[in-house]
């Protein structure tokens, strides 16, 4: 309410703080390859190897455009 009143946020929204399985899956998926992991690990819960997976794949569209293109370079 405070942040809405200072303008901050949009009125009537509020925002809810992250999970921690969220934030270590985010930094997880910053610094290895799912593939590393699964390897790594012998027992990753499902909802865990979930949300590595989600934070895996890129936000922005450049970054999705970057990643998805299939350019071989052989023009």
């Amino acid at each position: 309410a405070a942040a809405a009143a200072l303008g901050l946020l949009p009125l009537g929204k509020t925002q809810s703080p992250e999970s921690l399985l969220d934030i270590a899956a985010r930094k997880v998926a910053e610094k290895w390859p799912f593939q590393r992991v699964e390897e790594r690990f012998e027992r990753i819960p499902e909802p865990v190897q979930r949300r590595i997976v989600y934070w895996s794949f890129p936000r922005s569209e450049r970054e999705i455009c970057m990643y998805s293109s299939f350019n071989t370079g052989a023009d």
